[in-house]
């Protein structure tokens, strides 16, 4: 049989697909692409938004929500101590501990870059399909035992020289060993770093919501592309 000639229009028309066939190909690629730096840039934005809202002077100390309190039974036995006269050591130590609170997570952004700079495509791709906390998720995997493992230290500079602290250890030491209390209050500092990683994260968690409703007033064309309605 013989072929059929092109007319003139019928070239033209297969001229205007040949850009689409090229791009068939690698469309996928740069939807990824894509979603992985969107999502990489929404990461830095929450963590940094967050370090800098608690990692400063009172921003444990003076937050409504996110003060941190004595461990539990230390918190109860407090105003019996205020009561005794002993109520300057206990405001003394409650500000030790949210102001360590505060060093801690002024110093943490460099491992929360780190994990971003660590996350797969496959991960990015998992979050934008995820709920509203993925990215908080995320770091609370990638960067709680990093944390916890910088914060305790600084958090025990801070509180040791309080002899409520000694007091509280020793106390919560024996529960600990007896299987009554959990390793978040086997010691004033586990119970510090504790609530300053679940403050932190909770502040990342609050970004990350606000940026996925309303990613336009990020004013990134990147992340409104990845994460817009």
């Amino acid at each position: 049989m013989a072929r059929r000639a092109w007319t003139r229009r019928q070239f033209k028309a297969a001229l205007l697909w040949i850009p689409l066939w090229g791009l068939a190909f690698p469309a996928r690629a740069l939807v990824e692409s894509e979603a992985a730096a969107g999502v990489r840039a929404a990461l830095e934005r929450a963590a940094t938004a967050a370090v800098a809202t608690l990692g400063r002077r009172d921003g444990f100390a003076a937050h409504p929500r996110l003060r941190i309190g004595l461990p539990p039974p230390l918190d109860a036995a407090a105003p019996l101590l205020r009561a005794t006269g002993q109520g300057r050591r206990v405001d003394e130590l409650e500000l030790a501990i949210n102001r360590a609170a505060e060093t801690a997570v002024g110093g943490s952004l460099d491992l929360l870059r780190q994990a971003v700079r660590g996350m797969s495509v496959e991960d990015a791709l998992g979050l934008v399909r995820g709920g509203d906390t993925g990215i908080t998720e995320f770091f609370a995997r990638k960067t709680r035992a990093p944390l916890t493992e910088r914060f305790a230290p600084l958090v025990a500079q801070a509180t040791r020289r309080h002899a409520l602290t000694e007091q509280y250890n020793a106390l919560a030491g024996r529960a600990a060993a007896a299987g009554l209390i959990g390793e978040r209050r086997a010691s004033l500092e586990a119970h510090v770093t504790a609530q300053a990683l679940d403050g932190l994260y909770h502040t990342i968690g609050e970004e990350e919501r606000r940026l996925r409703r309303d990613p336009a007033a990020a004013g990134s064309a990147l992340l409104r592309r990845v994460f817009g309605r």
